[in-house]
């Protein structure tokens, strides 16, 4: 508003503002960092939790992909795809809906198929190299400018 009104002029509303706004902006960015560490600071990854999270719901996630499987092997699209919705709906685990799958002739996939299809590593897309990419790109060279001061990093500007 001080700004359509004055045009931009410099009046002590306009610099009282700036005194308030621009330290309170550090100030809320810097709380952010605080909580950001606080959050990740004690951070540990359970690869064995996340293991069997995946193996639980990787046979949900794959259901696309069984769907397709059985168009390629002569079912009809629609067709799987109701028995795809009717099948997770009914599961009471993901190891259920394969079993369910591999028992339904309408998809003609057997149970040794799907358990081939279900490597997680046919669900990750390029999020490999993405993150490799973003390493060599953004991470190694603010590692390769930051020095060691008394067990911190500082980093040069």
């Amino acid at each position: 508003m001080t700004a359509s009104t004055q045009w931009f002029e410099r009046t002590l509303d306009d610099s009282a503002n700036r005194r308030i706004a621009i330290p309170e902006a550090f100030l809320a960015a810097d709380a952010i960092a605080l909580l950001y560490d606080n959050i990740v600071g004690g951070l540990v990854v359970h690869e064995d939790v996340i293991a069997a999270n995946v193996r639980r719901e990787l046979p949900f996630m794959m259901t696309e992909n069984l769907m397709m499987e059985g168009v390629r092997r002569g079912g009809d699209r629609q067709v799987l795809h109701e028995r795809v919705r009717i099948h997770s709906h009914a599961a009471k685990s993901g190891e259920d809906l394969l079993d369910r799958v591999a028992k339904d002739s309408l998809f003609g996939i057997d149970r040794k198929t799907m358990d081939a299809m279900a490597n997680p590593n046919n669900y990750i897309g390029l999020s490999r190299q993405q993150t490799e990419r973003f390493l060599i790109e953004e991470i190694d060279p603010i590692l390769a400018s930051a020095t060691i001061v008394r067990g911190t990093a500082e980093v040069r500007v």
